[in-house]
């Protein structure tokens, strides 16, 4: 376990521990800052994010932006972070492979033990499944909380899923105002200080 943040995101840039190293242009290690009290954890890097680094980048990550404003949030809060479980880019944008999964979940849980949030949310089935539970259906219990290991967790359905079918768009925007409530009740610092 890497015991600081730049040692854990210096080791994780280099990592070659599956097949998917092969074909990245870029790690996407994740972004925003080590007091955290919130954590969004994505699936995985596309097309954008494995191009620059960075996860939602492209049309899936401007809704997300419009989703997190529209709840008084946004990336660029003090306690905010947002990894994700696989860092290298899927050919094709598939799903992950299990064992591609299993490469790099040590990454993400060193990334939460050095952040410790009090709020997890995975942003999509793949996330919910390796985080929170791996019998989730994503349709059903989004916006459902969940604790583990002392941390309050939450699935919503993923950005690009809604992109594809806005109809969904509704459900997981009350996902984020249960999220608000639920950070007003456990966060020490409210959105509005920032």
């Amino acid at each position: 376990m890497y015991e600081t943040w730049n040692s854990l995101q210096e080791a994780c840039l280099q990592c070659h521990k599956c097949g998917l190293c092969e074909g990245r242009h870029n790690v996407v290690f994740g972004i925003g800052v080590e007091t955290a009290e919130v954590m969004f954890i994505g699936e995985g890097p596309g097309e954008n994010e494995d191009l620059q680094g960075e996860p939602f980048v492209g049309r899936g990550g401007q809704l997300l932006d419009k989703m997190l404003a529209a709840v008084d949030l946004s990336r660029g809060e003090k306690h905010f972070t947002l990894p994700t479980s696989s860092k290298c880019r899927p050919p094709q944008n598939r799903d992950p492979l299990p064992e591609e999964q299993e490469a790099c979940i040590d990454w993400l849980r060193n990334q939460t033990a050095l952040i410790r949030p009090k709020i997890i949310v995975c942003l999509g089935r793949i996330a919910a499944a390796k985080i929170i539970k791996p019998d989730i259906k994503i349709t059903k219990e989004h916006g459902v909380f969940f604790e583990k290991n002392g941390v309050v967790m939450m699935a919503t359905l993923h950005p690009a899923a809604l992109l594809r079918n806005p109809s969904q768009k509704p459900g997981a925007f009350d996902d984020f105002l249960k999220l608000r409530e639920k950070i007003h009740e456990l966060c020490d610092h409210t959105y509005e200080e920032a």
